[in-house]
């Protein structure tokens, strides 16, 4: 069941689902199910760090495009006019 659950998670790429799962690892008897667990955690561990990268590209480049917005705005210079 866990394991099941396991692979959903990856193939969604649910990070909260795997969250919920590694707060709750069981213990395994079987050697092939402990196989299977350690290559499905490897696999999720590819996966958030993957998403993490991607994270990190588009706040790169959310900070491009607020630096290039930021320079396109003409600078308001504040004016004391005394003729009046």
């Amino acid at each position: 069941m866990w394991l099941n659950q396991l692979k959903i998670a990856i193939v969604q790429q649910d990070v909260d689902l795997l969250n919920k799962l590694l707060d709750d690892i069981p213990t395994f008897d079987d050697v092939d199910k402990i196989e299977e667990a350690l290559y499905l955690l490897k696999e999720a561990t590819q996966i958030v760090q993957g998403l993490q990268d991607e994270t990190a590209e588009s706040m790169k480049q959310m900070k491009k495009n607020i630096d290039f917005l930021k320079s396109t705005q003409v600078d308001k210079t504040a004016k004391f006019d005394i003729t009046s």
